[in-house]
């Protein structure tokens, strides 16, 4: 038997996807379930052919079969959507509000979104130009209860979901001011919930404090934290309301709106 050359088979691989993206596109125009028949010739596709690449997808759950022969775009291209919306569209729109308050802190401005048991930081505004800052990487992570941002998402959990990342972690410190008793990270919560706002002071590095507000998206979500960060003794509290407001302004411009929330 003769075997595919890897060129050819390259070849095929991406004549795959290629078809694959066709029949996507088309069941995109459609606003309800479509036959084979019309989507083979939306596409210049052979039935057989669409047939089988459409029963590949279903599997992946990118199309769903609502009855035999009819077929429509599946939840799992919202799910795609929603983590590209959450974690790309975010940074798009924060950015230009993020300079605006770091322009007028002249500290650095960051954005964070949770993975897992820890805060990532996804982007951030400083100036070289600035003197003295407390400057992030883009892609370092730090743990949730030692972050201010990190405490936002925290304070979203129920009761049961705290205690079982304190399990997980075992609430491990990195100075005298971490927060590692459960009891404690509780009641630091609770005031995370009344204020609206969180803070770090010294718990995740010593002589660097911290200020977070949430970032939501169009169903309410809490998908990122915004925070200055700076040296302990050049955090102002009056740059709180800036914070917050800059926050809020982000979300709006996610679609969120605080009268949806209530």
């Amino acid at each position: 038997m003769k075997q595919e050359s890897p060129a050819n088979g390259d070849k095929t691989s991406i004549q795959v996807i290629e078809r694959m993206m066709a029949l996507l596109d088309a069941l995109a125009g459609y606003p309800d379930p479509v036959s084979l028949k019309e989507l083979s010739a939306a596409t210049g596709l052979h039935p057989s052919t669409a047939h089988r690449i459409l029963n590949d997808m279903v599997a992946k759950r990118f199309v769903d079969r609502t009855e035999p022969g009819t077929y429509r775009l599946g939840m799992r291209l919202l799910e795609l959507g929603n983590i590209v919306k959450s974690r790309l569209n975010v940074r798009e729109a924060a950015l230009p509000f993020m300079q605006a308050l770091h322009r007028k802190t002249q500290q650095t401005v960051n954005l964070s979104v949770r993975q897992g048991d820890e805060i990532v930081y996804i982007d951030r505004a400083f100036s070289e130009r600035s003197g003295m800052q407390v400057v992030r990487a883009i892609g370092g992570r730090a743990p949730l209860h030692l972050t201010s941002i990190g405490k936002l998402f925290l304070s979203a959990d129920d009761a049961k979901l705290v205690r079982a990342y304190a399990t997980r972690t075992g609430l491990a410190g990195n100075n005298k001011n971490s927060i590692t008793d459960l009891a404690k990270l509780e009641r630091e919560l609770s005031l995370v919930r009344a204020r609206g706002y969180a803070r770090d002071n010294e718990e995740l590095e010593l002589g660097v404090r911290c200020m977070a507000a949430a970032v939501r998206d169009d169903a309410g979500r809490l998908i990122a934290g915004l925070s200055i960060s700076a040296p302990s003794d050049r955090l102002r509290d009056d740059w709180l309301e800036d914070l917050i407001s800059t926050a809020n302004n982000i979300s709006a411009v996610l679609g969120y709106r605080v009268a949806e929330s209530a």
